[in-house]
């Protein structure tokens, strides 16, 4: 690993302001999950400049505990003070990432995974000193719900807009009436945006989650969508169908414990001249992990305690973590007969592989 030398703090009350930091944005996280679930950024975004009083009617909760999450968010310089009538007002821009869902920023939903997560600290010191893993289905099923909420922004923003068509000729395929499978769908948020932006093509999700298919059939059946899409528990490596046009892995495949088979399931359920959409963490750039963007930085940690004991805990022959890196993903695909691979697009913190048979 590249040292860097910057990252090095010069003393160590320097280094353990630092450290005090983090474990202030720790513990700050619990009181972002709070807000997005009690609606208290909403609140302040639609109806603020709101005293603690204001925020508890307009939330529905107890008004002394509105004066303590809105000191927190203060001292976190999420909110602003209005002394003299003792209002907090959130910022249009900070509104844009902690109470706006539909805006691309959007990132306090993430938060809500903190708890399954935190949950497993238990388990997952038994597989650092046993080597076994920890599996997706040992989470609390907000692990699911709270993923798909980080990532979700970002797909609506840019997956029809952006990476579809920086792939060769699959709009055009979809528009036509292509078929899809896009494999480890979670709770299906991007398989009904594939399914609202192509009426024509057939769309099947799968994921080997029970809760998160069932989640994703509850998506499709309030979108409307429940006689267009499909949802079904499959692994990537047995999911069924043949001659598929697109087949799409958002985010997974280092979550596998074997992912060349998976690879090898994807290039024998493709049509010949089908595509595999690869989309994976733009982690760290050129594999130098202390100089990472503060993407980087979230993705390192969650590889530590949720994406490689997941992969583990399948007992395949790799896991890979989250940050591979390109050479990693492509030689799999060229594993599984693949033969064109090419970086097709990339976002803040996602990359998107173009790779075919």
């Amino acid at each position: 690993m590249t040292s860097v030398p910057h990252t090095t703090a010069a003393t160590p009350e320097e280094f353990h302001q630092r450290v005090i930091s983090d474990a202030a944005a720790a513990v700050r996280g619990l009181t972002v999950a709070l807000g997005e679930r009690l609606g208290l950024y909403r609140a302040l975004a639609e109806h603020g400049p709101l005293t603690p009083d204001g925020l508890a009617e307009h939330a529905g909760i107890a008004q002394r505990y509105a004066v303590e999450w809105l000191h927190a968010q203060l001292s976190a310089g999420y909110v602003e003070h209005q002394p003299d009538s003792d209002r907090y007002h959130l910022p249009a821009a900070h509104a844009a990432v902690l109470a706006d869902t539909r805006a691309p920023t959007f990132t306090a939903g993430f938060f809500t995974a903190l708890r399954a997560l935190y949950a497993t600290e238990d388990a997952l010191v038994e597989a650092y000193r046993s080597g076994e893993g920890v599996g997706w289905a040992e989470h609390d099923p907000c692990l699911d719900t709270g993923m798909g909420s980080f990532f979700q922004p970002t797909y609506e923003h840019k997956l029809v807009s952006e990476w579809l068509p920086a792939l060769d000729g699959v709009t055009a395929k979809l528009k036509a009436g292509g078929t899809i499978a896009d494999v480890g769908c979670g709770v299906g948020h991007t398989t009904l945006l594939m399914a609202r932006a192509f009426p024509k093509a057939t769309v099947r999700g799968f994921d080997y989650s029970e809760e998160a298919v069932g989640l994703a059939r509850e998506l499709a059946e309030e979108a409307g969508l429940s006689e267009r899409v499909t949802f079904d528990v499959a692994t990537a490596d047995d999911y069924p169908g043949q001659d598929y046009d697109l087949v799409t892995l958002f985010n997974c495949l280092h979550d596998m414990g074997d992912p060349v088979a998976s690879a090898q399931h994807v290039h024998k359920s493709l049509h010949p001249e089908g595509t595999w959409m690869l989309v994976e963490s733009n982690a760290c750039p050129d594999d130098v992990c202390c100089d990472c963007s503060p993407a980087g930085k979230m993705f390192m940690s969650l590889s530590a305690v949720m994406c490689l004991p997941v992969a583990v805990a399948q007992r395949g022959p790799h896991a890979l973590g989250n940050h591979s890196g390109e050479e990693a993903f492509r030689a799999i695909a060229a594993d599984a007969g693949f033969t064109r691979w090419r970086r097709a697009t990339e976002a803040t913190a996602q990359i998107i592989y173009e790779a075919r048979p």
